[in-house]
């Protein structure tokens, strides 16, 4: 399979998603209402009601805003921001004085996100077109990091965690829900389109995740939570793939 190949997929796959407004897929349920569906990701009813509709499309593996510990003033990247859930949560903690940016490769989950933002009066978020692989945005200029179950989709994960560290203040810090697996998948898993859309193929074992946070110059890098990640997924996958909370810092230099 080429990165290619890969890349182009997983992005018409989700423009779909966008258009759609619900995470409906192959690897996906929709049965429960979006309000359950986010509950069991991790997410408040409370969350859940205070943030646009539009914004909640049943995706992810946490709620990485609520473990942030954001501060009012506080300037936050929210990576693969899709439909803009959390960066409307991380809006909300930041305040007026604060910033937050989402990230995503489809202009249909930008459209959505930037919707659903003028609709509701957000007047401190932006939302930019870009792979997380190429952030774009300048060096030292955020506070911290979010990011929900989506570093999993790029094949060039170190790629992803060196321009997050490039964007970080020193003294910042990374807090990212995303899916690892205990030892290693089929190779079929692997080499399914479907499977990478679904956030599974591309997904690293939890040791390797880690490792790759550190290479990239992250410190202090430890796991907050885990969890097993049984939503969704095929009879011979259950409690191989484990939805973890990742905290890194950029110390300073």
């Amino acid at each position: 399979m080429e990165e290619k190949e890969i890349k182009k997929f997983v992005k018409k796959r989700y423009s779909e998603i966008a258009k759609a407004g619900v995470s409906c897929c192959p690897s996906c349920e929709c049965e429960p209402s979006l309000i359950e569906l986010g509950k069991r990701i991790g997410y408040s009813e409370e969350d859940l009601r205070n943030v646009p509709e539009a914004s909640n499309m049943g995706l992810g593996c946490g709620n990485p805003v609520a473990l942030a510990t954001l501060k009012e003033g506080n300037t936050i990247l929210d990576l693969g921001s899709g439909g803009g859930i959390d960066v409307f949560l991380a809006a909300k903690k930041v305040g007026p004085k604060g910033k937050v940016i989402g990230v995503d490769m489809t202009k249909e989950m930008i459209k959505r996100a930037e919707s659903a933002a003028k609709k509701y009066g957000y007047a401190n978020v932006e939302f930019r077109l870009g792979e997380i692989e190429n952030l774009p945005v300048e060096d030292s200029s955020v506070d911290v990091i979010i990011s929900n179950c989506v570093i999993n989709l790029s094949i060039d994960k170190e790629k992803v965690f060196r321009e997050a560290y490039r964007v970080l203040k020193a003294g910042g810090k990374i807090m990212i829900s995303d899916l690892v697996t205990e030892g290693e998948l089929p190779e079929r898993i692997k080499k399914s389109f479907d499977a990478w859309a679904g956030c599974i193929a591309g997904a690293l074992e939890k040791n390797e995740y880690l490792d790759t946070i550190r290479r990239a110059g992250f410190k202090k890098v430890k796991v907050v939570s885990e969890s097993s990640y049984d939503i969704d997924i095929s009879e011979e996958l259950k409690g191989k793939i484990t939805s973890v909370k990742v905290e890194a810092y950029r110390v300073s230099e």
